[in-house]
């Protein structure tokens, strides 16, 4: 087995940038460009209203939710929260379960026209859909990012879609890493060209 290099690591993650697929909720692709220009637009126009966006992932993804989040409050001031607490999600796993906890949170914070990104590397997360059909039962849009197989279930909740078509956990979350710093810079930068 040969050795990997930093070389091919990068050329490897940024071939796998440009086989990132955006769906809409109807399944219709659109370019990756539309899809973030899309996004972006949503993250402003929940800022002006004052609705908030939700951020939830697992593991690896929920460290990808709470840069995202702490990038959406202090570099574009729209209302974001995660729920990342531990002594919080630990008493909601223990007297209910692990399955129901976002879901459960989802109830209590959402509002209607709100935004809930949900992040799942697997998109096979039983909390994290949950979560989603929680979020689209209380009126919010609802915004996916997911690998893994291109059959997985969280790809086909959200209004907004980015799947990356890849069966590594690493190169799954740098690809959502990028994608979500770049969500929230296109945001700022276009609250700076006003």
């Amino acid at each position: 087995m040969t050795e990997q290099t930093f070389s091919k690591y990068a050329q490897e993650l940024c071939r796998l940038l440009s086989l990132i697929e955006v769906t809409s909720d109807s399944g219709e692709k659109m370019s990756l460009e539309n899809g973030m220009n899309r996004v972006t637009s949503t993250i402003l126009s929940k800022k002006s209203e004052g609705r908030k966006i939700i951020v939830i992932g697992n593991g690896g993804s929920a460290a990808i939710a709470s840069h995202m989040q702490n990038d959406l409050c202090k570099a574009v001031a729209v209302r974001s929260l995660v729920f990342n607490e531990a002594p919080l999600l630990s008493a909601l796993s223990n007297d209910l379960s692990y399955t129901v906890a976002f879901e459960v949170l989802v109830e209590l914070w959402a509002e209607k026209g709100d935004v809930l990104i949900a992040i799942s590397s697997s998109g096979q997360s039983q909390n994290i859909l949950r979560a989603a059909d929680a979020a689209q039962n209380k009126g919010c849009s609802v915004i996916t990012l997911s690998g893994f197989k291109s059959t997985n279930p969280l790809r086909h909740k959200g209004q907004i879609n980015f799947y990356v078509p890849l069966e590594n956990y690493g190169f799954v979350e740098l690809g959502h890493s990028i994608l979500t710093h770049y969500m929230s810079d296109a945001a700022k930068d276009r609250i700076s060209a006003k």
